[in-house]
């Protein structure tokens, strides 16, 4: 079986951290905003494994499964306050989210 090389894994996750720090910028809806942190999360978590199997290393899989248990806080609390703006506000539009302003 061919070795695929960590070039390609690092090249991989490049490109989807960058549709995802691409898509925090320019898109104003906030659950889209959501899934673009998580594909930001989980590009960093697809260089951590590369690295792990490149250095024959157990280390970035347990970064890994740190990320993802942030991953997860992340998405149960923000969907909540986003659910909780939602109800005040009746948008999902990150424009319209002027009651946080001081």
């Amino acid at each position: 079986m061919e070795h695929i090389p960590t070039t390609w894994y690092l090249l991989l996750a490049a490109i989807l951290f960058s549709i995802g720090a691409g898509g925090v910028l320019i898109r104003r809806n906030t659950l889209v905003i959501f899934m673009c942190v998580e594909m930001m999360m989980n590009a960093a978590n697809l260089t951590f494994v590369a690295f792990a199997r490149e250095f024959g290393s157990t280390t970035g899989q347990v970064f890994v499964f740190m990320v993802m248990t942030v991953a997860a806080v992340e998405v149960a609390i923000g969907l909540a306050i986003l659910v909780e703006l939602y109800r005040h506000v009746k948008s999902v539009n990150i424009d319209s989210f002027d009651s946080l302003k001081g």
